[in-house]
Parts: C-alpha cells; structure tokens; sequence
C-alpha cells in the first residue's frame, strides 16, 4: 500500500508508480478516501527493489506492506483511519440503523410510504426497500424497475436516506443513476466476484456505501473478508460487513443465527458489521433478540425487515418483518446495549494497550 505526500498522485505521478511496479507484474489500485487517496499494490509486495524504487520517489510519503489475503481490509492497512457514514451517523462511532420492507410492492406503493415514514418516526437512519428480489423459484416474484421510483419517493418525502440490493449489472447502473447512497450485496452474490469488482469500479469515488452480506454456504471468515476486499480493491472502500445467518438452519429459525462472529471479524478488520437478525432468524417474534444479541457482540448497526402492515406485505414481509412500534423500542433498547458495549471495548482496548506492571 502506498501512501502519497500529498492528498492523492497527480496524472504523471500515477503512471511513474504504476510503471515501476508492471516491471514486477503488479499494478497499482486507487482507494479515494474522504481525505486522502490511497493506492494498492495489486500482486506480490515483497520484491525488495520494487520498494526501495518506490520509497525513492519524492512525492511518496511512505509504502507499507501487509503480507495477508486481504490487504486492504487488514485491520493494519491505511484504511484503519478510513470513516464514512450515512444519515447523519457515523460507522463504529453510532448505532446505525437501517430499516424498512423486504420487498416494495409496485402494486400498493402506499404501503411502502407509510412504513418510510413509520421507521423514521421510530429512529431509523436509513430506509431499505427490496426493488429487485432473487427468488428460488423462476415463478414468484422477482420485483420490478417499477419500484425504483417508490424508493426515491420515500427518500424525499422522508429526508433519509435508502438501502436497496442489486444483483446484476444492470440493476447496479440503475440505481447508481438513481443515486441510492446504499447497496446491497444479498446473501446469493456474496462470492459473485465480477459483481463485485463492478460494484467497486462503479461506485469509485462516488461515497456510495456498499453492504456486504454473508454467503448462505460461506465457510471460514477470511472467505467473507476476502470477499469484501475485491470491492474495496475495485476502488470503494465503504464497505460494511453483514453477517445474516448460515446454513445449516438450526431448528426453528431460518439460518443459524451468525452474529456471534463480529468480535472476530473486528479483530482482523477494520470495517463496520451491520448485523441483519431478520434473515438470521426469519420470524418476526425472535427478531428483537437476535438484534440485542448482534449489539452486544459488538455490531456497529442492524438492517432490520419493517413494515406498516406485515399481513399484507410481499417477500419475506410476512413472516419476518417487524412492526414500527416494536421497531422503536428495540432501537431504544439496542442504543442502550451499544453504549454499554463500548465501553467493554474501551476497558479492552486501554488494557492492550498498558502493559501489566
């Protein structure tokens, strides 16, 4: 990773880096930050003379290598200091919430106004709304551009912000045309590689947030790690983990609840874990406390299934979506557990840091 003088390499700089490093078969990736640009070294860092060329330039502050499967989203790469948020909170810093129907219905689009409203009534920051929907059977609903102009209603009647998922290019250039500051990568596409590298390439630079979740048949954590580095290699490092239940289902839930693994991944990276206890559990009523649970191990936010009416919503709507009143309390509840589990983290940290004696 190389880290320039200034905030970012100018046009000539940039093609002298990338020169030196085709001599050793690597090439350079640009990160831009909120402040600064950052560049990774794509290929194998740990040719001698290829750093020592690059530490000469005078317009390079400084390379660091990290010798790992992901580089960049190691917790000891440049991006530790990276920040980003959305609906006025920031990452790791405040509990974010995002919050809203599976699935919009393009048939009944008053449905999804008024959960908008509700779930920014009951503190939501960010409003998710299902335009395209992957589905096990060709035959059920597979959503409709249609519902793309449902969403933005809801951002501007609401002031906050939305969260939809994309699962194809097409959908992708859509919605960055649309101007979503959120996308959703679901749980089918966690290991879609093209995908998402088009998804980093494509929101580069744009502050587009990009919520990652886990891969139904995902199997060590470095996998869904890995996965999370080809967007933030592709050039959009806003990336946030979402655990959201694995296989195999445990009796009575949808998947087996995996929130107990954010202390795990915040030990190896520095990204955000925004915890999805909804498909993790797949039943309205278990819900709150999957998402309690998911806090205090740590996740920096929740994405949570809402809706006015669960009845009559489509998707997985019916089953587990929660209602704005029960939403309320829970970010209530899930606030309180969020300050409690800081501090634990701050006690750990402060202990690591002073040696004992």
């Amino acid at each position: 990773m190389i880290i320039p003088v200034e905030d970012r390499f100018t046009e000539v700089q940039f093609q002298e880096v990338q020169d030196i490093l085709a001599e050793f078969s690597c090439s350079l990736s640009p990160i831009p930050g909120t402040t600064r640009t950052i560049y990774a070294i794509r290929g194998d860092e740990r040719h001698e003379l290829m750093i020592n060329r690059l530490e000469g330039l005078s317009y390079v502050a400084r390379v660091d290598t990290i010798q790992s499967q992901f580089k960049l989203m190691d917790i000891k790469s440049e991006l530790y200091n990276h920040e980003f948020g959305i609906g006025g909170k920031t990452l790791t810093r405040d509990l974010l919430v995002v919050a809203g129907q599976c699935t919009i219905d393009p048939k009944n689009p008053n449905f999804f106004i008024e959960t908008a409203h509700a779930v920014k009534e009951a503190g939501a920051d960010v409003i998710r709304g299902g335009i395209w929907k992957p589905r096990t059977s060709p035959h059920t609903y597979q959503g409709s551009n249609d519902a793309v102009e449902i969403l933005l209603r809801a951002s501007e009647e609401t002031g906050l912000p939305v969260n939809t998922e994309v699962m194809d290019e097409d959908q992708l250039k859509i919605a960055i045309d649309a101007g979503v500051p959120m996308l959703q990568v679901g749980a089918r596409n966690a290991l879609n590689y093209s995908l998402l590298k088009k998804i980093g390439i494509m929101t580069r630079g744009k502050g587009t947030l990009v919520l990652l979740k886990r891969g139904m048949h995902m199997g060590p954590i470095s996998e869904f790690i890995c996965a999370a580095e080809y967007i933030v290699a592709a050039g959009n490092p806003n990336v946030m983990l979402c655990p959201r239940g694995t296989l195999p289902a445990l009796d009575g839930y949808r998947n087996h609840p995996d929130e107990s693994i954010t202390p795990l991944l915040k030990q190896q990276t520095w990204a955000p874990v925004v915890v999805d206890p909804s498909h993790s559990v797949g039943r309205a009523i278990y819900v709150p406390h999957a998402a309690m649970a998911a806090v205090s191990y740590g996740a920096d936010g929740l994405c949570i299934e809402c809706h006015v009416d669960p009845r009559h919503g489509i998707g997985d709507d019916p089953k587990q979506a929660i209602t704005p009143r029960t939403l309320a309390q829970l970010i209530k509840d899930a606030g309180e557990i969020y300050e409690r589990a800081r501090k634990y983290q701050e006690v750990y940290n402060h202990h690591e840091a002073v040696p004992a004696g």
